[in-house]
């Protein structure tokens, strides 16, 4: 493999960065994740604008390269790919050890990929089955805290969610997703995707109000679903709420829509909806990308 860094295409072996980077460090850097189909960037623009403002709120928006899509467009190519998971990262960079950041930013800038199986209606599911859910004692870090919205290195509070996962486990497999809630007990999201349900007057999902990181495969099903006229509704929900609904399911750009089978044990399972949904989403892909 090879993977971009600072502008330059570089051996997996020697993708390095300094010990002295502040992504690294401190957890100081934005990134993204994408999924390239055809060897196209899927919703590039909506990936690169939350990239922007992840940045922008760490006060270093001007660190995001311009040519940051040819970059993503060159790393695909040098490794052959057209069907693959993208991650792009930004960091600080360097600066001397100390918390308070520098006003001076020379960025480090990475893109790396790997390889993904073809997506639409000809296409494979990166995922072998349902997902299995369970709720953490982890709750998600209030906005007032950090910035829900923005999209950093420091993933901790999902990690911590995942731990909890394999915990409960006891050395057995663990779910695939925890069902994170805000400090009130509201359903907020999973450590790394949105969350859905469907009730008879339709489909739900937590609001943005609450403290979650809208994700871009989270708007595109809710525009599908708008489109076909389905009642869409965000707001607080409970965990009751989830375990009583009809069908589930969770999305995030790898994932796209994997229905939830279980939640707690509890079966929930897929349904016309969600099957729906992923169809429209399959044609929409097919559509633009091959």
């Amino acid at each position: 493999m090879q993977y971009h860094v600072d502008g330059a295409l570089v051996p997996e072996d020697e993708a390095t960065v300094s010990v002295r980077d502040r992504g690294f460090m401190y957890g100081d850097a934005a990134f993204e994740t994408l999924r390239a189909y055809g060897g196209d960037p899927f919703k590039w623009e909506a990936h690169r604008d939350r990239l922007h403002r992840t940045a922008e709120t760490l006060g270093f928006a001007d660190a995001v390269p311009d040519d940051l899509r040819e970059r993503v467009d060159e790393t695909l190519a040098a490794n052959d790919l057209d069907e693959a998971y993208v991650r792009l990262s930004v960091t600080r960079g360097v600066q001397p050890g100390k918390l308070t950041p520098g006003s001076d930013v020379d960025p480090t800038v990475v893109v790396i990929c790997k390889g993904l199986p073809r997506g639409g209606l000809d296409g494979e599911r990166v995922w072998d089955e349902p997902a299995s859910v369970q709720t953490v004692r982890t709750r998600r870090i209030p906005s007032e805290a950090v910035p829900a919205d923005a999209k950093t290195h420091n993933y901790l509070n999902g990690i911590l969610g995942r731990l909890e996962l394999r915990k409960a486990a006891a050395g057995g497999e663990p779910a695939d997703e925890c069902l994170i809630r805000d400090t009130d007990g509201n359903l907020a999201e999973g450590a790394t995707s949105n969350l859905f349900f469907v009730t008879d007057n339709g489909l739900r999902t937590p609001s943005t109000d609450l403290d979650l990181l809208p994700g871009v495969t989270r708007d595109v099903v809710m525009d599908i679903a708008r489109g076909e006229e389905f009642p869409v509704e965000t707001g607080h929900y409970s965990l009751d709420a989830l375990r009583d609904a009809d069908e589930a399911f969770l999305t995030n750009s790898t994932w796209e829509i994997r229905p939830i089978a279980t939640v707690d044990g509890i079966s929930v399972g897929s349904g016309p909806m969600t099957k729906l949904l992923q169809r429209l989403f399959d044609e929409r892909i097919e559509e633009r990308y091959y």
